[in-house]
């Protein structure tokens, strides 16, 4: 069965950027992800190379930045008071720190720099700015579940 919306497709995949580093693998959490298609559960330029496909067929794709996390926004890093977080909270630069917005949302960021009385956060996903390259296997397609 081929790969088109509506259809749920379960699949491996490893994730690498350009420079070779891995940022993630189904296959070593020996756990296959499934999507429904057009549900918009996956990153477009993903979505899109899967259509077509065909259980057992396997293709290595380059995803650019635009059709993956987008690209950085530079208006996604903010300067924050150290007061805004808990007093155990410890500053690290590369630290991920969660938490919710005024309107209740929450959010994702990065401690990009630490100083005296506050940090800086970046906002923006960590895949952001980057071409992203997969290795796709397709283990099944079915109708929409």
């Amino acid at each position: 069965m081929e790969i088109k919306d509506g259809k749920t497709v379960s699949f491996h995949y490893v994730g690498t950027l350009d420079n070779g580093e891995q940022f993630d693998s189904s296959y070593a959490r020996n756990e296959p992800m499934t999507g429904l298609i057009g549900s918009s559960q996956l990153i477009p330029g993903f979505e899109t190379a899967l259509m077509g496909m065909k259980t057992g067929e396997k293709k290595s794709v380059i995803i650019e930045a635009k059709d993956a996390y987008g690209d950085r926004n530079p208006n996604a890093i903010k300067n924050v008071p150290l007061t805004s977080f808990p007093e155990d909270f410890e500053a690290v630069t590369g630290k991920i720190v969660q938490g919710k917005g005024d309107n209740g949302q929450i959010f994702t960021a990065t401690v990009t720099e630490v100083e005296d009385s506050s940090v800086t956060l970046d906002f923006n996903h960590p895949l952001s700015g980057k071409d992203l390259n997969f290795d796709i296997e397709i283990l099944s397609v079915t109708e929409e579940q």
